[in-house]
C-alpha cells in the first residue's frame, strides 16, 4: 500500500538526496528561478541590507539570497537548513549553512542585524510558532530589522487522496496531472519495488501555520518584536509580509513564560 506523509523535514531530505537542479532546494516549484531571485530583492530593500550588518537566513533554500548579501559587502551571512542533506548541498556551492531548526538555531545570542525567515514559518507546526519567534528574538541584535515573510491566511490546498494500490494511485496521478506526473510516479514505483523500500510519497504543499496579520503581529510582540510594517505579498496572493525590529522596549520586556 502506498501511504502519504505530511513530514515537511522528511520531504526536504527526500529532495536533497535526489537533487536535479538546486534552484528546486526554494521549493517554489520548477521554473521559478526568476521569482526566486525577484523575492530575494525585494528582501534585500526591504531590510535594506547594507555592508556590515550580520545576516541570518533562516530556511535560505538555495542560498539566493546568502549570494546577494556576500555581493553587498555584509560582516557576515549565514544560512540554515532543516537537513544535513541540504546543507550538504549549499556547502558545495561555497555558502556557509548549518543544520538547525526555526526554534533551535545553533548560535550565539544578539549574533544577527538582519534576520530573514521566508516562506518558513508556514511549514512550522503552530504550537513551535511561539517558540520560533523567541529564537529569532534571541539571536537578534539591537534594532536588528527582522522580515518574516509569505505568512498565509488561509490553510492550503486539501490533501491528495490516498489510494490502496498502485494502479489506483497512478490512474489519478494521470487523470489529474497528466502523462509526466504519471510516468515520474511509476519512476518512484519501480525503485520503490527493486530496493524494497517502503512506498512513501512525501508531500511538499501542505501549510501548517496560518493566521490573520492582527494575529501573527500579537503573537510576535508577545515574544518582544516590534512591528514596523506589515503588506501583501504579490505570489503566490494569500500571503502577508512583515517587518519587525528588536527594540529597546521590546528588549527590556519580560519573556513570555512557555506553556506548563
Amino acid at each position: 500500500m502506498i501511504t502519504r506523509s505530511e513530514d515537511y523535514v522528511e520531504y526536504c531530505r527526500e529532495l536533497a538526496k535526489n537533487l536535479r537542479d538546486v534552484q528546486d532546494l526554494a521549493l517554489r516549484g520548477k521554473n521559478k528561478r526568476a521569482i526566486t531571485r525577484r523575492i530575494h530583492e525585494d528582501i534585500v530593500n526591504q531590510v535594506k541590507l547594507a555592508s556590515g550588518d550580520d545576516l541570518v537566513d533562516i530556511g535560505c533554500g538555495d542560498g539566493t539570497l546568502l549570494q546577494m548579501a556576500q555581493a553587498s559587502g555584509v560582516a557576515s551571512a549565514i544560512g540554515f537548513l532543516a537537513t544535513d542533506e541540504e546543507v550538504e548541498v549549499v556547502r558545495r556551492l561555497g555558502f556557509p549553512v548549518r543544520q538547525g531548526f526555526t526554534d533551535r538555531l545553533p548560535i550565539e545570542d544578539e549574533s544577527a542585524s538582519v534576520v530573514v525567515c521566508n516562506s518558513v514559518l508556514l511549514i512550522v507546526p503552530r504550537e513551535r510558532i511561539p517558540a520560533s519567534l523567541r529564537e529569532i528574538h534571541r539571536i537578534s541584535k539591537l534594532q536588528a530589522r527582522i522580515y518574516l515573510g509569505e505568512i498565509p491566511v488561509a490553510p492550503g490546498p486539501a490533501p491528495e487522496p490516498q489510494f490502496d494500490s498502485a494502479r489506483e494511485t497512478l490512474a489519478y496521478l494521470y487523470r489529474r496531472y497528466g502523462l509526466r506526473t504519471w510516468f515520474g510516479m511509476l519512476r518512484r514505483m519501480i525503485f520503490w519495488k527493486l530496493t524494497g523500500k517502503p512506498m512513501v510519497i512525501r508531500s511538499g504543499a501542505s501549510i501548517s501555520f496560518y493566521c490573520e496579520p492582527h494575529e501573527f503581529v500579537a503573537m510576535a510582540e508577545a515574544e518582544g518584536l516590534e512591528l514596523v510594517r506589515y503588506w501583501a505579498h504579490e505570489y503566490p496572493a494569500g500571503r502577508y509580509n512583515y517587518l519587525f525590529r528588536k527594540s529597546l522596549a521590546a528588549a527590556e520586556r519580560e519573556p513570555v513564560p512557555e506553556s506548563a
